[in-house]
């Protein structure tokens, strides 16, 4: 985020040169540095969970940053003498000299930041529901997103029903993405609500309390939002929502892609083969370990560096950013390339019950080589 304000201060094509130059980082680096397959011991792991909760601080400036560069709120006097006496950035020379273009690519960079430096922090955090501090910074994460209902809905909803009909997050072969996106947003809102108007019924508080985490979690985002408002003003407050919801969407693009087109019998335990991992080196280290997510749906409360590798576990043909611009620009294309995992998933991991379950995707799937494949 530091080198990315650094390219957006040198005004005109900087922020579109750093979406390419970080795209291509990620991308070749996940192929030419080949696997990390490793786990560790530290002995410090504090300095592992501040990497974790400077996220917050350095996100919120960023996408404040990103805003101001668009050119469309007049920000106070004091702001600008702000970043230019503490960080040494002229605003008026950013917005005055970028193009169209830079403006793109300042959504694109925004929508990664908050997906990559938001809500998969903010997902790990929210994992240690023991831990008090973790809970409070990663739920002030996926505030930036106005995602209270994934703290809620993954952790008590997904990781029970993953792989199973009516898990949102987890999408059918050939199943657009656009339309899962749409899907997914609004039921895991549902299932959010659900589960938490239970766990208060259960706890005996009342539904309208500081302790209903959900309208808790909305004020977290509207104190955010309010934020922008004070300081770009509306439009700017506009803008900072469409990069809330594309960040949203990053989100739910790498849901589509970690679970896409597996299949579970309902009561049966998950195991390692009903996820799609990626053992490429980058994608390990940006994503706190993310693509090992065998290893996160066996043990939830493991650490990001306790997860495992599973070497036989069903793995993404690419790395992470790279499935994530498929699925998102490319879709055609992933369908293809998946399909081929997807017959190679039929064939060795899923049982004979799996295999009935996957025929009937792949009978409805639209996609011609899986309905070549169908099981009895």
């Amino acid at each position: 985020m530091l080198i990315a304000i650094y390219a957006i201060s040198l005004g005109a094509f900087g922020p579109t040169l750093f979406i390419i130059g970080y795209s291509l980082f990620m991308i070749l680096g996940d192929i030419f540095l080949g696997k990390d397959t490793s786990v560790n011991k530290y002995s410090y792991p504090f300095i592992l969970n501040l990497i974790l909760y400077i996220n917050l601080p350095l996100l919120l400036l960023f996408i404040l940053t990103a805003v101001l560069s668009f050119g469309i709120t007049n920000p106070e006097v004091w702001l600008l003498n702000f970043y230019n006496n503490y960080l040494y950035l002229d605003i008026n020379h950013i917005k005055d000299s970028i193009y169209i273009i830079d403006k793109i690519a300042l959504i694109e960079i925004t929508g990664l930041f908050i997906g990559i430096m938001g809500t998969v922090p903010g997902h790990e955090l929210t994992h240690r529901k023991k831990r008090k501090f973790d809970m409070f910074i990663g739920n002030w994460l996926l505030g930036i997103s106005w995602d209270c209902a994934f703290a809620i809905e993954h952790v008590y909803g997904h990781h029970k029903n993953v792989c199973l009909t009516g898990d949102p997050a987890t999408a059918k072969r050939g199943e657009n993405v656009h339309g899962f996106i749409f899907r997914a947003i609004v039921k895991e809102q549902k299932d959010a609500w659900k589960i938490e108007l239970k766990h208060l019924k259960r706890r005996g508080y009342n539904y309208f309390s500081i302790y209903n985490k959900m309208l808790t979690g909305y004020l977290r985002s509207l104190i955010i939002t309010i934020g922008f408002y004070y300081l770009t003003g509306i439009w700017g407050m506009f803008l900072y929502l469409l990069l809330a919801v594309y960040g949203k969407v990053m989100l739910e693009a790498v849901n589509f892609m970690e679970h896409y087109g597996l299949v579970r019998e309902d009561g049966k335990p998950v195991f390692p083969r009903h996820s799609w991992n990626s053992n490429s080196v980058l994608s390990s280290i940006y994503l706190y370990n993310l693509p090992r997510h065998s290893s996160h749906h066996e043990k939830a409360n493991l650490k990001f560096w306790e997860l495992k590798v599973y070497k036989d576990a069903p793995t993404m043909p690419y790395g992470y950013l790279s499935m994530i611009y498929l699925v998102l620009f490319l879709p055609s294309i992933y369908h293809k390339i998946m399909a081929k995992e997807l017959i190679k998933w039929d064939q060795i991991y899923a049982t004979d019950i799996e295999r009935c379950m996957a025929s009937i995707q792949n009978k409805n799937s639209g996609i011609s080589i899986l309905k070549n494949n169908i099981y009895s």
